[in-house]
């Protein structure tokens, strides 16, 4: 076996040992949700009972409704403000403020959770003293979610945006079209496969947060996370296996089908450019 053929074996096995290393734990937690045995690690047989009883588990059901409300206007706050964020920076080089602008935008992405956490309480707190609102609970669950999921779609869609020709948004202009009319005539159309991939993004990190919420939460908004910290205290059931397998299924449903979407919709913009360049 020559040099080559070693290499590729030797990368070949490393990746395979990170995809088992990723991949793995998430198969053994779907394995053990059809588990008999009421020990989260301990096989005794085939059985759905622990999804049959997820309808009466009102606590862990009330905890999943509310992360996944928290976790859309979340998704869809953080695209809309991360587009905004990440135009501004490409679109505009040079404005007053510019580097602190840029700056404060990614500090999330550098900052430990923990302090971004205790920072945003601490402010929250200091306001609702002041002007009797917000109260502690959903919206500002959703506010720091916000926080950290605006920088990361303002990272995926300004390197989207960094990559545009400007030239079609040139032409636009010499054609007559107003700058509104560019955005959304011309960038818009380029960038939505970046804005869905930061709403893919910034669903997931609100999903499965437990920093900010912990800090953030108040009495009756208890999201999912919170629910099975709370209980691994005293010892998980395959029921909490349930729940996370149906996650897990939803989000790799969304995911094929995104992956889908945005692989058809390259090939036609590749078959639109090849005609364009015929003609």
């Amino acid at each position: 076996m020559n040099t080559a053929a070693l290499n590729r074996l030797f990368a070949r096995g490393w990746l395979s040992l990170g995809y088992a290393f990723l991949y793995l734990p998430i198969v053994a937690l779907v394995v053990f949700s059809f588990n008999d045995s009421p020990l989260p690690n301990v096989w005794r047989g085939f059985t759905l009972k622990w999804y049959a009883a997820l309808p009466e588990d009102r606590e862990m059901l009330a905890g999943l409704w509310l992360s996944l409300r928290i976790a859309f206007f979340t998704a869809c706050g953080s695209v809309v403000l991360g587009t905004l964020a990440a135009f501004s920076l490409v679109k505009y080089r040079r404005f007053t403020g510019r580097t602190v602008f840029s700056g404060m935008v990614n500090a999330p992405l550098v900052m430990p959770e923990v302090v971004v956490g205790l920072s945003l309480l601490l402010m929250l707190v200091s306001i609702q003293r002041a002007i009797g609102f917000p109260e502690r609970g959903m919206m500002t669950i959703w506010f720091g979610h916000l926080l950290v999921g605006l920088a990361y779609a303002t990272v995926v869609i300004q390197a989207r945006l960094q990559d545009l020709n400007p030239q079609l948004e040139e032409a636009a202009m010499d054609l007559g079209a107003r700058p509104w009319q560019v955005f959304t005539l011309v960038t818009l159309p380029m960038i939505t496969q970046s804005m869905l991939s930061a709403w893919l993004l910034t669903f997931t990190i609100s999903l499965d947060d437990v920093v900010l919420s912990a800090f953030l939460s108040g009495p009756g908004a208890t999201t999912m996370p919170l629910v099975i910290f709370s209980r691994a205290r005293l010892g998980l059931n395959p029921s909490v296996n349930a729940v996370a397998t149906i996650i897990v299924a939803i989000v790799a449903i969304g995911v094929i089908a995104a992956s889908y979407w945005i692989a058809r919709n390259e090939r036609r913009r590749a078959q639109d450019l090849a005609a364009a360049g015929r003609a």
